[in-house]
C-alpha cells in the first residue's frame, strides 16, 4: 500500500509540474500555405516514408517480448528470491536515466536510423544473454541484461518519434506520432501474447529461441524499410515534402 501511494503521489506531482511550467501556446509556424483541415491522424498514412518507418516499428514491434518476461526468465535463470524482483526494473530505469541524453546526442549527430536499429541489437543481446550458458555470480547475467535493455529503450523510444516527426506535416504531427505508436504497442502486444503461448508449450528456451529468430528477421526487414537518408521537415499541408532551400542569387 505504501509503495503504490507514493507512486501515486509522484505521479500526481508531475501531471501538476506540467500544467503549471509547460508552456499551453505555439510558435508561429513560417508563412506557408496552410493544408486543408480536413486532414485527420490517419492521413499520414499517405506518406510513403511515415508507412515505411511504421511498418519497420510495427515489424520489430512484434518481435520485442516485453521487459516482464526478460525479468521473469532473469529470475527463473538466477533462482532470485521474491523480494529482489522489483529490483530488476530499477536497474534497467537506471540503465536507460544514464544513456537517454548520450544517445538522443548521437542520434541527433549520426541519423537517427542507425541508433533505432542499433537499438534492436542491443534486445537481440538480452536474449543471446538470457540463453548462453553463463555459470557462477549472478552478477554475469544481471548486469549485461539490464545494461543491454537500458541500451535497447534509450536508443528507441526517443529515437523513433524523432526518426517519424519531420516526415509528419505541422499540423498533423502528434496525430502522426499516436498512429505510430499505436501500431507499435499493438505489435508488442501481440508479440507478448504468441512469446507467453510459445512459452507455455514449448518451454522457456524454445520460446526465447524463436524470439531471437524472429527478431533477426525483423532487424533485416527494418534495415530494408527505415529510410536512409534524412528527411526536412515538410509543410504543414504536403507531408513528407522537403521545403527546398532559399537560394541567393
Amino acid at each position: 500500500d505504501a509503495v503504490f501511494v507514493v507512486s501515486f503521489c509522484v505521479g500526481l506531482l508531475g501531471v501538476l509540474l506540467l500544467v503549471l511550467y509547460v508552456p499551453a501556446h505555439q510558435l508561429a509556424p513560417p508563412p506557408l500555405i496552410p493544408a486543408p483541415r480536413r486532414r485527420k491522424a490517419f492521413g499520414a498514412l499517405r506518406d510513403p516514408a511515415f508507412r515505411r518507418i511504421l511498418a519497420a516499428a510495427s515489424l520489430l514491434g512484434a518481435a520485442t517480448v516485453g521487459d516482464a518476461f526478460v525479468y521473469l526468465l532473469l529470475q527463473q535463470r538466477l533462482d532470485l528470491p521474491v523480494s529482489w524482483f522489483p529490483l530488476l526494473p530499477l536497474g534497467a530505469a537506471a540503465c536507460y536515466l544514464l544513456l537517454a541524453i548520450p544517445a538522443g546526442r548521437i542520434a541527433d549527430r549520426v541519423g537517427r536510423r542507425l541508433p533505432f536499429l542499433y537499438g534492436h541489437l542491443a534486445l537481440l543481446g538480452v536474449y543471446a544473454t538470457l540463453l548462453a550458458p553463463l555459470g557462477g555470480p549472478a552478477l554475469l547475467l544481471l548486469v549485461p541484461v539490464l545494461a543491454l535493455l537500458g541500451v535497447f529503450y534509450a536508443t528507441t523510444d526517443g529515437v523513433l518519434m524523432a526518426l517519424a516527426g519531420p516526415v509528419l506535416p505541422a499540423d498533423g504531427r502528434a496525430g502522426g506520432l499516436a498512429v505510430l505508436q499505436t501500431g507499435q504497442a499493438l505489435a508488442r502486444m501481440l508479440a507478448a501474447a504468441g512469446f507467453g503461448a510459445a512459452w507455455t508449450l514449448w518451454g522457456a528456451g524454445p520460446a526465447l529461441w524463436a524470439a531471437l529468430s524472429a527478431l533477426l528477421v525483423a532487424l533485416v526487414g527494418g534495415w530494408a524499410l527505415l529510410p536512409r537518408n534524412p528527411v526536412d521537415a515538410p509543410a504543414p499541408g504536403k507531408p513528407g515534402t522537403q521545403i527546398p532551400e532559399r537560394r541567393t542569387p
